[in-house]
Parts: C-alpha cells; sequence; structure tokens
C-alpha cells in the first residue's frame, strides 16, 4: 500500500529513525473524546505516555507528503517512538545552497520566516516581487530541523557546508570570499539563528512533566482511595512524601538544565567580522552567522561561535571543551591543491584545519596585509558542541537489565494485586458488604502490593554512590552509569598517558650516517652535533608555541625540543606588522655556541654572519601531527640561505616508506625491534632539501603529499615512556577480579607488545600471536598471517622446556577458575588489520574478540569500532582514556573514564581528577556497591509489599483491616526509614572474583524472594490460626479484656457490638499480625542487607544498625510491656501475657528460617554449586584425578543440585562463554604459526544508496 509507507531519516546514523505519515481523523477524535470523559481523562494519560497509540488512536495513515502529524521511531535497540507535528515555511528556494538569481535591490527580511502560512506570506510580500515562494514542509525534532525533499520522497536533514560534497580546494576558490547579505538571510531561513539554544523549561511545565510520571499518578490514585477510606493521616504523610519527592526532583532538574543553559551561554553570542565579497568586512553578531559565511579570527584569539574550517592562517587552539585534554593544538589552513586540495572536505577527516564551536582560539599566525580567515561549515545544534549539548539534553535510555526486569518484577507484583482483587471482590460479595466498600477495598489492595516509596529508594543508593566516588576524584554526569560499572566485565585502557606516564623521557638518539646507522648517543645537545640535520629537524619537527612566555604544546615535542637545548622565538604582532612578508617562529642555539653574535649583528652579509646565522632557523609552514597519517612535517628556511628545507618526523615505519631507499640502513627493521621489543617508543626523522625557486607564498599553497615525499633518512629518537606506579598494581587487582583487560594505542605495535607485558596484561608464560592482515591486491584475495612472537625468554636450548611448562600450567593450575584471560595465548593486531579483518572477515572478529588483548595504531573511530565489536559478543565493557583522541570510544563503552584535570569534561560519563588507572578498581567496587544496594532495596521493598499484602488479605477474611496509624508506622517509621538507611554501606575494601548477578530475574535472587515470601505466609498464617486457638479467644467488642479473663467474660455475656470501630481494625488477630509482620519487616531488611564481598558489613553502616536496634528495641517493649496510649494510637488490644511471649517465639524462629534459607541455602550451598555462572568457561576440562576431597564432594554436590535445578549442560547465556566453548572444542585454533589465511570470496559489492 502506499500510504502504508515507511521511510528512514539519518540512514546509517546514530540517531537513526523510521518515519510514518498521519492525518487527523474526526471520527477516531470523537471517540478519545468521549473515552477521556467516560474513563476521568485516563485515556488522555495513556495516549499521553504512548505517543504510538496517541497517533494511531486520533489518526489515518497517509504519505510523508500530506502528512500532518509524523510517527518516529527510533532503530536502535530501544525502539523509542516520538511524535512531531509538520509546519509549513514560505523561502524563495527549496534548500539552502540554491543558488538565488536575484537583483542585489531586491532584500529578504531579516527574520527566522517560519511557521504560519500567514506570517511568512506576509513578511515576503513584495520582496521577491518576481520570484513565486515555494512552500516547504519541515518539522523538529529533538533540536533539530527537517525539511521535506520531492526529489527522494522523505524528510532530510541540512547540516551544513558538507551537504554540498565540496572539495578543501572548492572551499577556497567557491567560498572563500564570504557570502552577500542576502545569500545569507536566504541560508538563514533553513538553518536558522546559530546558536546552541538551551532553553530552561518553567518550573511550571516541569512539574506538569514530572506529576505526569505514571508512578505519581499511581499514589494520586492511591490518595484519593485512602481519602475515601478515610485514612486521612497516611494520605497526608504520602502526599508530604511526594511533594518533596518532586520538589526534589523539580530542583535537581532545573539545576541541571541552568548549569548546562550557563556552561553553553558562555561565549556563545560573540561579536565577529564577516567578509563580505572580497574587500568588505562588516561586524555582526555570531548568532547571524550562517554556513557559508567567511569570518575573521582576531589575532588576540575568541572562543569559537561556530565550527569552521580554516582557510588562510594559523590557529593555536585549546580544545579542552571537547576532549578534556588542555594541550594547545594547531590548526593550519585547509590544502588549497594537490591531491589532499581534491578530497571532499568533512569535518572528522580535516580536524587539523577546522575549529570548533566552543573551543578557545589562543593564537593565530598570520601575514601581514593577510587575515586569519575561516569558512563557517555548521552552526547552531549541528556543531560538535551542539552534538554533545544535543546527546545531554535527550540522553539515549540506559538499557540495563536491572531497570527492564524492575517493571517486569512490578508486572508480578500488579499480578499478585489482581489475585487478591478478585479475592477481595468474591469475599466481600460472599459476606454481602456494600458495593461502596467492595470497590474501595478491593482497590486498596492493589496500592498496598505496589509500594509507593519505590522510585525514590532505588535512586538512593546511586545518589550515595555518587557521593562516594566525588569523594575519591571521580566526577559522573550520568548516574544511571553507576550501576552498570558494577557490570563491567573488561576494561580496555589507552597506553600513553593513562597506562604509561604522559612525558616520554629522551633515552637517546641513533643518527644515520652514509646509509647506516651509527651507535646510539645519549646527549642530542652536544657542540659537535649542533650543525647537523638531525639536531635541526629536532630543534623544528613540532607545534609548540609560547603562551604567556611558557613554551607549552604535546609533551612528546615538548621533550623532543628540550633535550637540544634551543631556544625558540615568536614575532611579536608588531614585529609582524613592520616586516614583510612574513615574521616566522625562529628557533636557534643558546647564545654561548655562538659568543660573538651580539657584536657581528651590524656587520654587513660576510662570511662570519651567514655562518652565525645559519644557525638561526625560521618554520615556514607547518603540517600538523595527524593521527591517520602518523607523522608531521615542516617546512623551514635558515637565515641567509636560498633554498629551503623540508622535515618530517613520524611513525618508523612510515617516515622510512616516504624516504628514498638507499638512504634507510638495511639494519632499519631490526634496530626498530629491538627498541620497540624493549617497550621503547621510537619516533623517526627524515629531511629533504627544497627547490630553490619555491618562494614563501608558493610554500603555503603546496599540499604535503608533494613535500613529503623523497625525503632522507636521518636516524631514530628513541624515548622511554615509563609504566607508571599504579599500573602493573591495578592490571594485577582487574586480572584477579575476573575482569579481562585489553590495550587500544596509537603506537607501535611491538612497543605496544612489550609494555602489555610489563604491566602484565601478558605474562610471562603467554604467546602472542600478531594478526597481519593484509587487503586484497591483483587478484589476491585479503590474507592474515599468524605470527607468533618470541616470548621474552630468549635461551633455545630451554624452549622444549617452555613449552612443557606452558602446557602443564594450560592443563592444571589456571583450570579451577579458568577466565578467558588465562588462557595462554592471545592476539594483538594493528589497526590497518582490524580494519582489514572487519571488512573480509567478520566471521573472524568476534573470534579475535575473545582473545585480543594488544590493538596497535589504532585511529580514533577504530577504538570506537572495536568497543561495538566487544558490546555484540556480550561484554560490558569499559574504557579508560586521556580523553584527547579517544572520545567516541568513551562514550559508547558501557562507562567511559576520562583521566582529566578538568572537573567533569563533556568527553565521558565518567572523568578522574586522580592521573592515573587507580580510578578503574574504585569505579568498579562503588558500581558493584551500588548494583547490590539496588538489588537489596528492591528485594526488601518487593517483600515489603507482599508482607503487608499477606496481613491484609487474611485480615479480609474476617472483614477487618490494618488502621491507619499501623499503616503509618509500619510505611514510614520503618520502611521509609529502612529503606533509605539500607543504602549506605560503603563498598567492599577489594575486587572479589565474583560479580554481582545483572538481572533480578535470575536464579539466586527469585530463591531468596520466593523463600522469604513462602516463610513468611508461614509465619502470618500460622499467628493467624493460632491466635484463634487461644482459650481466651473471642470476636473482639469493647468491652473485650483479654487480659483480664473475668471482665473478659462478663464483656462476652453482654455481648455488645462496637459503635465506634465500624472498620474492626481492633481486634486480636489485628493485633497479632501487626507484631508478626512489624518483626517480619525488620527480619528480611537485615538479612537482604548483604555486606561482603561487594558491600561493606551492615555492622558498619551506623544509621541503618542504629534504626534497627531502635526499632527492635521499640517493638520488643510495646509488646511485652504494652504502653496504653501507645496501644490506643496504633489500635492494638491488650491480649495476655503468655500470647505475647508465644509471639515472640514465632518472631524469633521466624526470623531464624529467613536466615538460615537465605545466608546457608543461597549464599554457601547454592551459590557454590549451582548458580557460577561467573566460574569462567571450562570446568569441563578439570581433571578427576587431582581432586581434594573438598573440590569432590563439591563437584558430586554441583553435578546434583545442577540436575534437580535443570541447569545440566546449559547453555551460556553470554555470546562471548558460548563462544569460549565452542573454540575449545575446535582443534584448528588457534590458527598455526606463520600460516596464512584467505578471505573465503571477495564480499559482493552492494551498490550504495542512490
Amino acid at each position: 500500500m502506499k500510504t502504508r509507507e515507511v521511510k528512514i531519516i539519518n540512514q546509517g546514523l546514530e540517531d537513526e529513525m523510521e518515519v510514518w505519515g498521519y492525518r487527523p481523523c474526526v471520527w477516531k477524535m470523537i471517540l478519545v473524546g468521549v473515552g477521556a470523559v467516560c474513563s476521568g481523562g485516563l485515556l488522555l494519560l495513556l495516549l499521553y505516555w504512548l505517543p504510538e497509540w496517541g497517533v494511531k488512536g486520533t489518526c489515518t495513515h497517509t504519505s510523508l507528503r500530506d502528512a500532518h502529524t509524523l510517527l518516529l521511531r527510533s532503530t536502535d535497540e530501544f525502539r523509542q517512538w516520538f511524535r512531531a507535528k509538520v509546519h509549513v515555511m514560505l523561502a524563495p528556494g527549496k534548500r539552502p545552497f540554491d543558488s538565488l538569481d536575484l537583483q542585489p535591490a531586491a532584500q529578504l527580511a531579516n527574520g527566522d520566516g517560519e511557521h504560519a502560512h500567514a506570517a511568512t506570506q506576509e513578511e515576503h510580500h513584495g520582496i521577491f516581487a518576481d520570484i513565486q515562494p515555494v512552500q516547504i514542509l519541515y518539522f523538529t525534532h529533538h533540536s533539530t530541523k527537517y525539511y521535506w525533499n520531492d526529489v527522494i520522497h522523505n524528510f532530510e536533514l541540512f547540516k551544513g557546508l558538507e551537504d554540498v560534497k565540496v572539495s578543501c580546494a572548492g572551499i577556497h576558490s567557491d567560498h572563500g570570499s564570504g557570502l552577500s547579505k542576502l545569500l545569507q538571510d536566504y541560508r538563514r531561513l533553513f538553518f536558522e539563528e546559530n546558536e546552541i539554544a538551551v532553553r530552561v523549561p518553567s518550573l511550571f511545565i516541569l512539574l506538569i512533566k514530572e506529576v505526569l510520571n505514571p508512578f505519581y499518578i499511581f499514589q494520586l490514585f492511591s490518595v484519593i482511595l485512602w481519602s475515601a477510606e478515610d485514612y486521612y493521616y497516611y494520605a497526608t504523610a504520602i502526599v508530604f512524601m511526594s511533594v518533596i519527592s518532586i520538589a526534589t526532583s523539580l530542583y535537581t532538574i532545573k539545576k541541571q538544565y541552568v548549569m548546562l543553559h550557563d556552561m553553553v551561554a558562555a561565549h556563545s553570542v560573540v561579536r565577529v567580522s564577516v567578509c563580505r565579497g572580497n574587500k568588505d568586512v562588516e561586524q555582526a553578531m555570531s548568532t547571524e552567522l550562517v554556513p557559508g559565511d567567511v569570518i575573521i579570527i582576531p589575532a588576540n584569539g575568541t572562543i569559537m561561535p561556530c565550527d569552521a574550517a580554516l582557510v588562510q592562517g594559523t590557529c593555536i587552539v585549546n580544545e579542552s571543551m571537547l576532549t578534556g585534554e588542555s594541550v594547545p593544538v594547531t590548526k593550519t589552513s585547509l590544502p588549497s591543491s594537490g591531491e589532499e586540495g581534491a578530497r571532499s572536505y568533512s569535518t572528522e577527516e580535516h580536524k587539523r584545519h577546522t575549529l570548533f564551536c566552543g573551543t578557545h582560539v589562543i593564537q593565530t599566525r598570520f601575514y601581514t596585509g593577510e587575515l586569519v580567515k575561516a569558512v563557517v561549515v555548521r552552526t547552531g545544534f549541528n556543531t560538535e558542541k551542539g552534538q554533545l549539548v544535543r546527546s545531554i539534553l535527550y540522553p539515549k535510555p540506559t538499557d540495563f537489565k536491572l531497570y527492564r526486569d524492575a517493571y517486569l518484577f512490578l508486572l508480578c507484583l500488579v499480578g499478585v494485586a489482581g489475585i487478591g482483587f478478585i479475592y477481595t471482590v468474591v469475599l466481600s460479595i460472599m459476606y454481602q458488604v456494600p458495593t461502596k466498600t467492595i470497590i474501595i477495598e478491593s482497590l486498596d489492595i492493589i496500592t498496598i502490593t505496589v509500594p509507593p516509596a519505590l522510585p525514590a529508594a532505588m535512586t538512593a543508593g546511586i545518589v550515595y554512590a555518587q557521593r562516594r566516588l566525588k569523594r575519591v576524584g571521580i566526577f559522573c554526569i550520568s548516574p544511571q552509569r553507576i550501576n552498570m560499572c558494577g557490570q563491567l566485565n573488561l576494561v580496555c585502557f589507552d597506553k600513553t598517558g593513562t597506562l604509561t606516564e604522559d612525558g616520554l623521557d629522551l633515552w637517546g638518539i641513533q643518527r644515520v650516517e652514509d646509509g647506516s646507522f651509527s651507535p646510539p648517543e645519549a646527549e642530542a645537545a652536544k657542540d659537535s652535533l649542533v650543525n647537523t640535520a638531525f639536531v635541526a629537524c629536532m630543534a623544528t619537527c613540532h607545534s609548540l608555541t609560547k603562551i604567556e612566555g611558557e613554551l607549552s604544546g604535546d609533551p612528546l615535542d615538548l621533550k623532543m625540543f628540550n633535550a637540544t637545548g634551543w631556544i625558540l622565538e615568536e614575532p611579536t604582532e608588531e614585529e609582524t606588522a613592520l616586516h614583510n612578508p612574513i615574521m616566522p617562529t625562529v628557533v636557534r642555539p643558546p647564545k654561548q655556541v655562538q659568543p660573538e653574535a651580539n657584536q657581528n649583528i651590524t656587520l654587513t652579509h660576510n662570511m662570519e654572519l651567514s655562518e652565525l646565522s645559519s644557525y638561526e632557523i625560521g618554520i615556514v609552514r607547518q603540517f600538523p601531527f595527524s593521527s591517520d597519517l602518523q607523522r608531521m612535517s615542516v617546512v623551514v628556511r635558515r637565515l641567509g640561505e636560498k633554498h629551503m628545507d623540508a622535515y618530517l618526523k613520524g611513525a618508523p615505519e612510515v617516515v622510512a616508506s616516504l624516504c628514498k631507499e638507499d638512504t634507510v640502513p638495511e639494519s632499519f627493521t631490526e634496530t626498530l625491534e629491538a627498541y620497540t621489543r624493549q617497550g621503547f617508543r621510537v619516533i623517526a626523522l627524515a629531511h629533504r632539501q627544497l627547490e630553490s625557486k619555491l618562494s614563501w607564498h608558493k610554500v603555503q599553497s603546496l599540499s604535503r603529499d608533494l613535500i613529503e615525499t623523497n625525503m632522507e633518512f636521518l636516524g631514530l629518537i628513541v624515548m622511554q615512556n615509563k609504566l607508571k606506579e599504579e599500573t602493573a598494581g591495578v592490571l594485577h587487582d582487574l586480572r584477579q577480579a575476573n575482569i579481562r583487560t585489553l590495550m587500544v594505542t596509537g603506537d607501535n605495535m611491538l612497543t605496544a607488545i612489550s609494555v602489555a607485558r610489563d604491566c602484565g596484561m601478558i605474562r610471562s608464560h603467554e604467546k602472542v600471536i600478531i594478526a597481519d592482515a593484509l587487503p586484497p591486491k591483483d587478484f589476491q584475495p585479503a590474507s592474515i598471517t599468524w605470527h607468533y612472537t618470541e616470548n621474552p625468554v630468549q635461551n633455545t636450548s630451554k624452549d622444549n622446556h617452555l613449552q612443557a611448562v606452558e602446557i602443564k600450567l594450560e592443563e592444571g593450575v589456571y583450570d579451577e577458575r579458568l577466565t578467558q584471560q588465562d588462557q595462554s595465548y592471545h592476539f594483538a593486531l594493528s589497526g590497518r588489520a582490524f580494519a582489514v579483518v572487519t571488512e573480509h572477515f567478520p566471521q573472524l572478529v568476534p573470534k579475535l574478540a575473545l582473545r585480543a588483548t594488544v590493538f596497535a595504531r589504532m585511529a580514533p573511530d577504530q577504538k570506537t569500532q572495536l568497543v561495538e565489536v566487544l558490546q555484540s559478543v556480550d561484554y560490558t565493557v569499559g574504557m579508560c582514556g586521556d580523553g584527547a583522541n579517544d572520545c567516541g570510544a568513551l562514550k559508547r563503552a558501557h562507562s567511559g573514564i576520562s583521566l582529566s584535570e578538568l572537573e567533569a569534561s563533556v568527553a565521558s560519563p565518567f572523568t578522574s581528577t586522580t592521573s592515573n588507572i587507580s580510578c578503574v578498581p574504585n569505579l568498579i567496587r562503588e558500581g558493584r556497591a551500588a548494583l547490590i544496594t539496588s538489588f537489596c532495596v528492591f528485594k526488601f521493598m518487593a517483600l515489603y509489599s507482599i508482607i503487608q499484602y499477606l496481613s491484609v488479605t487474611l485480615l479480609y477474611s474476617i472483614l477487618s483491616n490494618l488502621g491507619d496509624f499501623q499503616f503509618l508506622f509500619i510505611d514510614i517509621a520503618i520502611i521509609l526509614i529502612i529503606a533509605f538507611t539500607m543504602s549506605l554501606n560503603p563498598a567492599w575494601k577489594e575486587l572479589v572474583w565474583r560479580r554481582p548477578p545483572s538481572s533480578l530475574i535470575s536464579g539466586p535472587l527469585l530463591f531468596s524472594v520466593l523463600t522469604q515470601i513462602l516463610t513468611c505466609l508461614v509465619f502470618q498464617v500460622l499467628t493467624f490460626l493460632l491466635v484463634k486457638q487461644q482459650s481466651w479467644y473471642e470476636t473482639w467488642t469493647p468491652f473485650s479484656d483479654a487480659c483480664n479473663v473475668s471482665s473478659a467474660s462478663l464483656s462476652h455475656s453482654l455481648n455488645v457490638t462496637s459503635p465506634h470501630d465500624h472498620k474492626n481494625i481492633r481486634n486480636y488477630e489485628n493485633t497479632s499480625l501487626f507484631y508478626v509482620s512489624s518483626f517480619q519487616y525488620l527480619a528480611v531488611a537485615i538479612i537482604f542487607s548483604k555486606g561482603k564481598p561487594f558491600r561493606q558489613p551492615s555492622y558498619k553502616n551506623w544509621p541503618f544498625m542504629l534504626s534497627c536496634i531502635s526499632l527492635y528495641t521499640f517493638l520488643l517493649l510495646i509488646m511485652l510491656y504494652p504502653v496504653p496510649a501507645i496501644d490506643s494510637f496504633l489500635e492494638i488490644v491488650c491480649v495476655p501475657h503468655d500470647w505475647r511471649i508465644t509471639l515472640v517465639i514465632i518472631v524469633i524462629v521466624n526470623a531464624a528460617v529467613s536466615f538460615m534459607l537465605e545466608t546457608l541455602v543461597l549464599d554457601i550451598i547454592l551459590w557454590r554449586l549451582v548458580f557460577r555462572d561467573n566460574q569462567g568457561v571450562n570446568q569441563s576440562a578439570v581433571s578427576p584425578s587431582a581432586d581434594t576431597p573438598q573440590m569432590a564432594n563439591d563437584r558430586w554436590g554441583s553435578a546434583f543440585l545442577s540436575w534437580l535445578f535443570c541447569r545440566k549442560n546449559k547453555v551460556p547465556r553470554v555470546r562471548y562463554r558460548h563462544l569460549a566453548l565452542e573454540l575449545q572444542e575446535d582443534p584448528a585454533w588457534p590458527p598455526r604459526p606463520s600460516t596464512v589465511t584467505y578471505a573465503s570470496a571477495p564480499p559482493p559489492h552492494l551498490p550504495g544508496p542512490m
């Protein structure tokens, strides 16, 4: 059917959505109106909560072109529904980048030109007299506008200049001169004002949204019901609690909005200089900018109001707002010619030439008379900063099993409530109770079963955990993820600055002379080396700059430059203005090398001066370091020389490939491997003399490909990257805790493997298999060669012995708790191999993900891809990095931790101010504690409602109920105090190998809850029946006095019915059940409040202990020594002392049985023998012969209980365990040394979307 079409918008992007068109339907709307009136507005609420029903219930399907309302659904695993209204706007063209063939006289009014027809028509009346304005349909979703496109019959998003698929050279030629005012106004119709508007909603709107939450609606229903039953005190207490809860919630939400608004609003509106045509420059507000405008970056710096591509000059930028990394970055102008210039511009690929919104331009460099210019690429919410703000404003729901299971659990409770509802109705009809009472009491059962304080109690644990994390310097912008940290079973670490020290120490240099390496030298600052190209390269090939007199920039560049002992001087603005054509950054050796320099300054160009000035080198052009290219280069000129030189530094493999073959020593590979195997960071240098005909201006427009070729290899710089003190210890703790660790780095493969061995990620006896993958070439399919690296013990005579040891280890010691990382081989992949494997060997990806430990030379987007691959095999992934080039991975991981000095970098959910990885175990410990706390609170709240439900159901059978003040005492004094204090247990001191369950619907938790429910049921029924068997028992009347049997018989003879207690609250059954159930709440609270191994024991949680002891004391006191005032307040009747003693015994036995079931049966027997899901994948491999008697008993017990619980040969639920079991049976895995695996067939070429 044509009208039932479904279209995809944002195809292939993170926020991909399906969209359907609808138009209003009169008869459906009338029906909904009638339904709303009949249901007292409940139907409207239901349609508000479920947008899908809301649209389908009031509209009919139509094509997108004719739609008035759109129904959107996200295509991710959450499948969220949204509704959006379609608006119409009038504009002189259909697309923002259409060229307007208008007379210059025609001027477009400076307005949004949106929404209603009338306003827009009026606005453009007479402006485009000769142009018929066209109608454009659009809708807004999550602060983004989508416009209708007649060609593709779908809505599309205009992001900015990238939509035009313009090349870098095209940006220079077609967009370099700026827009006319007319064109700017036309584009602003589509792109709107350039601002990231975080509108702080009014308190009234927030209040309405909060109050319409299903939970509060349920509370409102409960309060109305209780008021109808005259439970005024209890209803008032709940209203009071709800008001406090709503007020706190509103305060927090409002505060977050205001914080975000202030963070975004700071510097978001600035005055900018905009180029109009070639020469005109006018001042404007940054809100007026549109993609295609050309702005001038002021010399003294600014905060960028948009994303812009630099087309002229150089900028030094602090991007800490986006990356959390406060090292200044040099941005150079976009390449305008050559192969690079022909490439399509993309902000991701050309980030070294792009100034991002919200980043701080510290300094600019420029030619005299020429300004530093940038072309606006994106504005508003389409900018990098806008996307970040959007992700905070509209976060994806946290997909955590705990929350999904909580809803399932609540549904079960609702089911139980349904049974109670039917039971109450049937019972009441049998007893001929008035209809009003039947309705109220049966509905009351539902309000008892679903606990009103549940959400507040559940979030308390997370709030406490957040506070504890803050104390240890870990800041969190997404509290829901704290629980997720408790489930982490794999953590990826960046290497430099995370596992190893940020700064590298120069170990030595190894220069090349006459085509071969000379011996290593420790000092680069020796006088004999001052005039060498090697030292000149070290002194010039960097992106350092002086900020307030201090050298700053990349730590590696700093170390390298400082090792030369040279001095860097930057031109002042005055000098730049005086000299023509340019005053470059100059580096020169320290003064003492040229003692007579000062006297000779005044001499003419004689030999002596040229010798001296040849020491001074000016940096003419910089090609900054790129993670993708793995290199940087500079063009320099020695003062007094006619020609220029190019210097290059970067990854040795890359640099060698750009050099003339005869200049690279034959021993290059062996020398490099010797260093990298020892864990040194090696950087290669190269040099090339450029043609003397190259002018200053010509160099500025040359592409880097033309310069970075035919170089001469100069040698190697060997840097030592020391492990941080804490690294090895933390990784050892993580391994002990059954958490797998990986290294993801941009560094060399062998260096990474060496560091992985040093820090214990790969142990000495374990093999490393490098998967070296090559893409298809010349009819050859893609291939992977498997190289086994040598073990550090390089003694050939011991080889056989070593292998024997490995085999022994594989079979024995580690099998007791054999986890993935404890088997004795690891894979290592480079970024290039990772790309080939994901494209050509998709079937191997999960297998490699299971055992790969080192990922080297990984580009930033590959790190994100890797996290996704690991998540696809059901790992819960943590990522720890310094926030610079791993932002994507930090955001994508289940919990990303950025080691940044900034308090809360937007780069990741967690930010640690401690600059080492010790924050990771801390976070996991707190996560586990918070998760277990959530389980404890949930179980407790579920049992509280069930215990109360049992009491009320039993009392209904004699047409009685709990009293108003009994409810009040139970709910406020017992439940609230206990629920909020039981969450205060701090995390356990160390990480244990066992992980907490991730789901409420898991064996141990269900066993725990069900056994406790049964226990409580048995003891309540026992009490209820026993009290009726007592000799003094009678139907209670106001004259009954079981404490004094003679007066009791008197009252019995009078047989007067109670005129006061029409609800029949005061009776022996009520009193007995009230006592027993009150103790049951406390017993389950103490039993569920587990300590070790995830939380500190409860006796260290003094508020909780104090509450329990006080309540126990109070209850025992009123039970054994009744106080008349308290008895009348709680509507308790007097019972004989013997019965009170019997109740104490019942309570003690009840507590003992509950404790035995939870601690002995569940924690010791079942956990140990049946529910051992976390103990690795390889228990079957343990040989029975080596068992101790204890292990043998455990095994037989486990086998029997597994059979009893139908868990025999149960397939593991998570994919990586399933895969590990499969691979154990696979004799061909891991591949043999030096074998080659070929791609089975080239993947069929699929045409891309048209």
